[in-house]
């Protein structure tokens, strides 16, 4: 069996002009380089092995200003820029590559069809950013984290309901056992309904996502940066603030409540003088990036370095995984990503749910205005004409938005007048009733006093 080589990913929030690293995990040589790319944690992700999607935040002050940037692995091409609403972090998607998750600053939470670009449902996850979304083994839950240390399980089946596009998703279960922010969260295979989070109060808690049951918390002495998991050998990984990386087995055991494991002198991997920032795992081993702008990748069983590769300048934020073959300009992979493609992503939903009323009028018109000044306009004029259909497609949204509520404010007024004429029929009808009693009443009346 011929195992295919592999190339590693990686980028920076430091500078747009770092931009996207492309190596071969084998040889160290570098593949491919894309420019004008910055992104938090988990701000990275790829689509079927065949596009990169990276959030990009707004640095030049503007409100709420932010991007999607879409590029394809294995063609020299223009990326495909998406221009958002809100300021997103952490993205996701699912492993068919046809559903995109994404997580804004505010709290909201938004997801895409990638392959028609249409905006799912838009729905306040959390109270404050979030910062690490992923997908359940079988693509069935949603499961968010953010800074205030809360993890939120949600129903894929309620994210996807068209006739419930408007309103809240199923929550099916909310943790709140960590003190700080989430800095990981992975799943272990499909076998198994089994969570792992990581956070900055040095904790790892272990949770049974379907019955929402905490099996197991680890305490370590230090703040946890970052997690992975080897999932054949089932060994934890956690990057730390000091640049540590701590292994554990993860044994859940047979306990029935919760139990507290505290670490003393666990086995530790040490090559980093900066925080631990992203992990990963691969066919090589154990993958690592950390402020001081080097990733490493290791050999787990010997307990040793293989390759080590840096950046420029700043820390590494992201690293991905990827074949080797996705990046390279060939007939095969032009055939495969023709069957694939991803479309421009839609800024707005196109259609709003009546049941919520004047308050998602309010909240998208909010939005509205402050798109108005969100977009750095120093970019070419093809930029500007894209910008320029795009405000005519938001003011046709607006009007459209306006003659659906004055629509809903005529058939209100419709039925109330309805309501008031049924009313006067019954009391009409009441009134000929009794007449029609009193009627008969007089009539029996008068028939006993002629027979007497």
């Amino acid at each position: 069996m011929v195992i295919e080589g592999e190339a590693l990913v990686a980028c920076s929030d430091k500078s747009m002009k770092i931009g996207v690293t492309i190596w071969d995990m084998d040889t160290g040589e570098n593949l491919h380089h894309i420019p004008t790319c910055a992104s938090q944690s988990f701000g990275l992700v790829c689509l079927r092995n065949r596009f990169l999607v990276a959030s990009q935040i707004n640095k030049h002050g503007s409100v709420g200003g932010g991007a999607i940037v879409v590029w394809a692995l294995n063609k020299p091409q223009q990326p495909l820029s998406n221009y958002t609403l809100e300021a997103f972090g952490p993205l996701s998607c699912t492993k068919d590559g046809i559903y995109l998750v994404a997580g804004a600053l505010s709290g909201n939470a938004y997801i895409w069809d990638v392959t028609s670009g249409k905006l799912l449902k838009t729905w306040s996850a959390h109270n404050k950013s979030l910062n690490c979304m992923i997908f359940s083994d079988d693509n069935s839950l949603l499961i968010s984290a953010s800074d205030d240390g809360m993890i939120c399980v949600w129903s894929m089946i309620s994210l996807l309901d068209v006739e419930e596009r408007g309103s809240l998703p199923s929550l099916l279960h909310c943790f709140s056992g960590h003190m700080s922010s989430i800095t990981g969260l992975l799943t272990t295979p499909s076998s198994y309904s089994v969570l792992v989070s990581s956070s900055l109060d040095g904790t790892c808690k272990v949770w049974d996502f379907i019955s929402g049951r905490l099996m197991q918390t680890q305490v370590y002495p230090l703040a946890i940066t970052s997690i992975a998991l080897h999932q054949v050998e089932m060994l934890l990984f956690y990057g730390t603030v000091n640049g540590t990386i701590i292994v554990n087995k993860l044994d859940l055991g047979l306990e029935e409540g919760p139990s507290i494991i505290t670490i003393g002198q666990p086995l530790e991997l040490k090559g980093h003088n900066g925080a631990i920032t992203a992990l990963t795992t691969s066919q090589a081993g154990l993958i690592s990036a950390s402020e001081d702008c080097t990733i490493c990748i290791w050999d787990v069983i010997n307990c040793a370095i293989i390759r080590r590769l840096s950046l420029q300048k700043g820390k590494v934020t992201n690293i991905v995984v990827v074949p080797r073959s996705s990046v390279l300009h060939t007939s095969n992979n032009r055939r495969i990503s023709n069957e694939y493609n991803v479309s421009p992503l839609e800024k707005y939903s196109q259609s709003i749910n009546s049941s919520n009323g004047t308050n998602t009028l309010l909240s998208l018109c909010r939005l509205y205005k402050e798109k108005q000044t969100c977009i750095d306009l120093r970019s070419s004029g093809f930029l500007r004409q894209n910008m320029s259909c795009s405000q005519k497609a938001e003011m046709a949204m607006a009007m459209a938005m306006q003659m659906k509520v004055e629509t809903n404010i005529e058939s209100r007024v419709w039925a109330i007048k309805m309501a008031k004429h049924v009313m006067n029929i019954n009391k009409q009808l009441k009134s000929q009733l009794l007449d029609m009693m009193r009627r008969r009443l007089f009539s029996k009346k008068k028939n006993r006093i002629s027979k007497k």
